[in-house]
């Protein structure tokens, strides 16, 4: 293949002059001095009052007592949670130990003790569902068991985030409840376990209930209602992330399943209200989640649970689906999806997700938006749904609900795989492109500019990845299993978080730095038949010491023929070293001078091997394999990756570089 020369380099650049300049949206890009406000500047307190149904009269989903309905679920479905159960029945309940508990503050471990606690809530679900299924009382005695066991347990978070209490990290002080997600997460359970089984709850001990709402309001009702100094609630000034409509979901359902006092009810309703508007206050319009898809799932989707529990308590009378913010919060996760398993990874998200399709289904229905819906309805397909018990995270309930009775709907609708043709998000700087709508064959880029101080920050400001035939060839790592590290002062000293382990230059040895001010700059987009593209300086990136004036990268996908990376670089002074990184999942080889081959890799297809192209006069090429130890980076890489190096052999003081992926030849 010939080589890119200086004046082709030199056209792609200037070709950027032709784009539209862009900028972060949000609150203060769209010129608002005002907060939107979508709940409470819609829904007075007195309205929210007059319209929320009084204790008891709320009826979201069919109670165990409801027999038919129970039984109208698919035969597979009802049968697994009844096998499920029938193996946990009698077991003991594994003892979250105070010694375990401290791993965290040792070691950083959070795993172990997340384990045992994670395994108790699905224990308890379990025999929940499965007596909802069965409905003879033989899980009765199990469930009792569950519910007093967590009941006794200190404190219903995990350790990594015990240290909001005033005497800090370590073991938890039981005097100073702390909410933080999984407190949350246990309440919704305890609460969706008393609704469906209230009366055998009863027969079995009426201190079962009562305790039931005693620790709930102990430890999560009374602290939501009665404190705003939490952080993820928003109202100290400190924009908040998915914690925020993840454990007001949680929260709303405890109090509307749970709390028997109307007024407390209202007010405690009507806060959740207010704290879900600081979470979408600062969202840009795009609807884009700055933390990922992963997180997605626990953010703009929880929003979805938020919405769909405020409009249900209420008869339908506070809803805010037909918002145009809410409809673009929800298609965030079709324009991230690329292919089969894989998603746009940037930030902590895992490139491999499998999110709720029926929360995605129910999330179209709700805004009328039929991308959704029949994304909802392709996922459903791939995942089997109802033929076989339906499965959920931490308290289970809260998702798997709704899911159990919208399976007819789901399976009635036609699926849409959402393979759009290029998705542009202003307010994160994202774009996405493919070779071909409605296809994955051929060339998929991603790419993003944006700033180093996102929620799950990475620095990672002019990354992007590059996909073939839907499975990947440039990846986006992502990130190890969670330690103390993770969220410390000593974040940027994990490989996963630098620069120099994303696609990305490495300017004098510096890398990128953390923090706000660290971002892209002049970023500019267009796309039409031919091609997508995005340039952006991201020389503001780098700290001082790089000695960078500008470095314009040009990002272009030529459908059905190739991408190119175009760098022009203009530095201070003369250049002391400068260095590409290239991270892939797949094998390279040599395969001519200038052309490195990737061809096998996890699910990578077979006989469509992808070749990067460079000027072998301009780089010196090395490879470093890095072997995968972390099961979570492990379940989407498997046990090795490479990051390719292209070290430049001139060190002048401006410079242009150009790459080129593409098929190989």
């Amino acid at each position: 293949m010939a080589m890119l020369c200086p004046a082709s380099i030199l056209r792609i650049l200037l070709g950027t002059a032709l784009l539209a300049a862009v900028s972060g949206a949000g609150v203060s890009a769209d010129g608002r001095s005002a907060p939107r406000n979508l709940l409470t500047g819609s829904f007075s307190e007195a309205a929210l009052r007059s319209a929320l149904l009084p204790p008891g009269a709320w009826h979201p989903c069919p109670k165990s007592s409801e027999r038919e309905a129970w039984l109208s679920l698919p035969q597979a479905v009802r049968t697994g949670y009844v096998e499920t159960a029938e193996k946990l029945r009698g077991g003991e309940w594994s003892t979250p130990k105070a010694s375990v508990f401290l791993d965290y503050v040792r070691d950083g471990n959070r795993t172990r003790f997340e384990e045992i606690s994670f395994a108790r809530r699905s224990r308890l679900a379990a025999f929940v569902l499965a007596e909802c299924c069965q409905g003879r009382g033989r899980f009765l005695d199990d469930i009792a068991d569950g519910v007093w066991t967590i009941c006794e347990e200190s404190f219903w978070g995990v350790p990594a985030h015990v240290g909001a209490q005033k005497r800090g990290s370590g073991l938890p002080d039981v005097g100073e409840p702390v909410v933080d997600l999984f407190a949350a997460e246990t309440a919704m359970l305890l609460a969706w376990t008393d609704y469906l089984l209230a009366e055998k709850l009863d027969a079995v001990s009426p201190l079962i209930r009562e305790r039931i709402r005693i620790e709930a309001g102990r430890r999560v009702l009374d602290p939501c209602l009665e404190r705003e100094d939490f952080w993820w609630m928003g109202f100290g000034g400190r924009i908040v992330n998915n914690w925020n409509p993840w454990i007001c979901s949680n929260w709303l359902a405890a109090v509307l399943l749970l709390e028997d006092d109307q007024d407390r009810r209202g007010r405690a309703v009507y806060k959740a209200m207010r704290c879900l508007d600081n979470f979408l206050n600062p969202y840009p319009d795009d609807g884009g989640c700055d933390e990922g898809p992963g997180y997605w799932d626990r953010a703009g989707a929880s929003l979805f649970d938020c919405l769909e529990l405020l409009a249900g308590a209420t008869g339908g009378a506070v809803n805010i689906f037909d918002r145009p913010l809410v409809r673009e919060i929800g298609l965030y996760i079709a324009r991230a999806y690329i292919s089969g398993r894989w998603y746009i990874n940037f930030a902590d998200a895992s490139a491999v997700l499998s999110p709720s399709a029926s929360l995605i289904f129910r999330f179209g229905t709700a805004v009328g938006d039929g991308t959704l819906r029949g994304f909802g309805a392709f996922l459903a397909r791939k995942q089997d749904l109802g033929k076989a018990e339906v499965r959920g995270s931490f308290g289970w309930l809260g998702r798997v609900l709704p899911t159990l009775f919208s399976l007819d709907e789901i399976a009635a609708e036609t699926a849409r795989e959402p393979l759009l043709r290029d998705s542009w998000m202003p307010g994160l700087q994202v774009m996405a492109a493919r070779s071909q709508a409605g296809s994955p064959r051929g060339l998929y880029l991603a790419a993003q500019g944006g700033h180093n101080a996102e929620s799950h920050n990475h620095n990672d400001v002019g990354n992007f990845i590059v996909y073939h035939d839907g499975e990947p060839v440039l990846i986006d790592v992502g990130v190890e299993s969670y330690t103390a590290k993770t969220f410390s002062g000593m974040r940027y000293d994990i490989w996963t978080m630098q620069s120099a382990y994303h696609n990305l230059p490495t300017v004098n040895g510096v890398l990128q730095k953390d923090g706000q001010a660290f971002a892209a700059r002049d970023v500019r987009y267009r796309s039409d038949e031919r091609a997508a593209e995005l340039s952006l300086d991201i020389a503001a990136a780098f700290p001082q010491e790089a000695g960078l004036k500008t470095w314009r990268r040009v990002l272009r996908l030529e459908r059905g023929k190739r991408i190119v990376v175009a760098d022009a670089y203009e530095m201070t002074e003369t250049a002391r070293a400068l260095q590409w990184t290239f991270m892939t999942c797949r094998t390279p080889e040599i395969a001519a001078p200038g052309i490195i081959r990737l061809s096998s890799g996890p699910g990578s297809a077979a006989g469509r091997a992808v070749d990067l192209v460079f000027d072998p006069k301009a780089f010196e090429s090395a490879v470093e394999p890095i072997e995968i130890k972390d099961g979570r980076l492990r379940s989407a890489w498997g046990e090795r990756i490479y990051r390719i190096l292209l070290t430049a052999r001139d060190q002048a003081r401006r410079g242009q570089r150009a790459f080129v992926v593409r098929e190989a030849r």
